[in-house]
């Protein structure tokens, strides 16, 4: 039994499959497969480019204004306090930017982390090498189930960095999930 939802049908079991519009056009959403194939080294970065440039500038835009405006202001007792409040609101708007990007990706690498101590005792029976860094243990998961335990193993041995791991990856492992 499949119920609709949004251009996905859901089947009994759990899983998604891809259904059709009436009109007969596919809302098909791009598998993990089809992404596996088209992302590599030199496209796997994502870009946000509303949250990357636009809200970057445009907080950086304010910073600077309101910095100028303090400037402007200073001597006279009633426009300082006005100014030194919105310079005061545009450093919290910068540091909440910086925070609601970087707590979840912590929260992510933690994820990745698991993810990838469990992928190497599953492989191998023995948990990642200590002296693998938060920043490696991230690059590795690219790599390949076939090519994992050796570049773990050479990364640690070489202290790589994470470019240079994931330079090193031959077949791409893609990972969709993070931005």
């Amino acid at each position: 039994m499949t119920v609709p939802c949004f251009g996905l049908s859901r089947r009994s079991r759990g899983g998604f499959q891809s259904s059709t519009v009436e009109a007969g056009l596919s809302t098909r959403l791009p598998s993990k497969e089809t992404m596996a194939d088209t992302q590599s080294y030199k496209n796997h970065a994502q870009i946000v480019p509303l949250y990357h440039r636009v809200l970057s500038l445009l907080i950086l835009l304010i910073l600077i204004g309101s910095l100028v405006n303090l400037n402007k202001s200073w001597g006279d007792s009633t426009r300082f306090y006005s100014a030194s409040l919105i310079v005061a609101l545009a450093i919290a708007t910068t540091m909440m930017f910086i925070f609601v990007r970087t707590f979840p990706l912590k929260a992510q690498d933690r994820a990745i982390r698991a993810e990838e101590q469990l992928r190497h005792y599953v492989l191998t029976g023995k948990l990642l090498d200590s002296r693998l860094t938060m920043r490696q243990i991230v690059a590795l998961r690219f790599a390949s189930d076939t090519e994992f335990v050796a570049l773990a193993q050479r990364a640690a041995d070489q202290s790589l960095s994470p470019d240079a791991i994931k330079r090193d990856v031959k077949q791409w492992r893609a990972d969709t999930y993070r931005v």
